[in-house]
């Protein structure tokens, strides 16, 4: 059987974060991810050494998603630079605040295959991971299994940047669900054999062109998703993306329990 932090993907202003977390451990949720969406807005270390030690107390486990507009595959080499400086930031921030995993979308084809792109993208993880060895940042980035069938990162495209520079990965269900047409359970558990699995989920609707936008989950898909889970023996940190992310990401914990008796 699994072990499972669930959380939602979002935490809210800094001036409400600590607040935040206490509510979150109230509603039995021990993970959060922090959505920089346009960019890290916890600027002050202070105010990030100041979230993390509550969340750490709490016991609750930080990730970070990293800006929308990043694209390691960019035509223009000022947009790659760009992108891995956003990246970068986000790891600093990571540092801060005791956060693992820096979750990104790596990139578009910009018109190559998926070799070529794929090469492109792998030089630009090395790269950073470099830089964070470099300043001592303890962090993993996590480039994230996309769900919009022209996006660089299917399910082979993200285990062959794990297998070629060493990064980490987030395992996005629904978008995998949007880009197959199908769960694909088998398909995850044989790209991403190790043991700790950052997850991303929701409902979604979606269509010849994979992902059209997350939805609210339903009890039927926690229970297909949670299901195959329970069958596993993976370490998971869940992340709730849907519309509702706190409260489907209680309803999901729920119903985990449940399931386990």
């Amino acid at each position: 059987m699994s072990i499972i932090r669930f959380g939602p993907g979002g935490l809210g202003p800094v001036d409400e974060a600590v607040s935040n977390l206490e509510m979150f451990y109230k509603l039995g949720l021990r993970a959060c991810e922090i959505e920089f969406t346009y960019g890290p807005y916890i600027k002050s270390e202070d105010d990030g050494r100041k979230i993390g030690n509550r969340a750490k107390e709490l016991g609750i486990v930080l990730s970070i998603h990293a800006p929308y507009f990043v694209n390691l595959n960019s035509k223009e080499e000022e947009k790659i630079a760009m992108s891995k400086k956003r990246i970068l930031k986000c790891c600093e921030v990571a540092s801060w605040l005791g956060a693992k995993r820096i979750v990104f979308h790596p990139g578009f084809y910009s018109g190559m295959s998926s070799d070529e792109a794929g090469a492109r993208i792998k030089e630009g993880i090395v790269e950073i991971i470099g830089t964070c060895k470099k300043e001592g940042w303890d962090v993993e980035i996590c480039p994230e299994v996309m769900g919009k069938k022209n996006v660089f990162g299917s399910l082979s495209e993200v285990a062959g940047l794990v297998a070629d520079t060493g990064c980490s990965f987030c395992i996005d269900v629904a978008h995998v669900l949007a880009r197959y047409g199908r769960h694909e359970f088998a398909r995850i558990e044989e790209a991403f054999p190790m043991k700790k699995w950052h997850v991303h989920f929701s409902g979604i609707e979606f269509g010849d062109k994979g992902e059209k936008k997350h939805l609210v989950v339903s009890v039927d898909e926690w229970e297909k998703i949670l299901g195959w889970l329970l069958k596993l023996d993976k370490d998971v940190v869940l992340i709730c993306e849907s519309p509702d992310p706190v409260g489907d990401a209680v309803a999901g914990a729920k119903i985990w329990e449940g399931l386990k008796k």
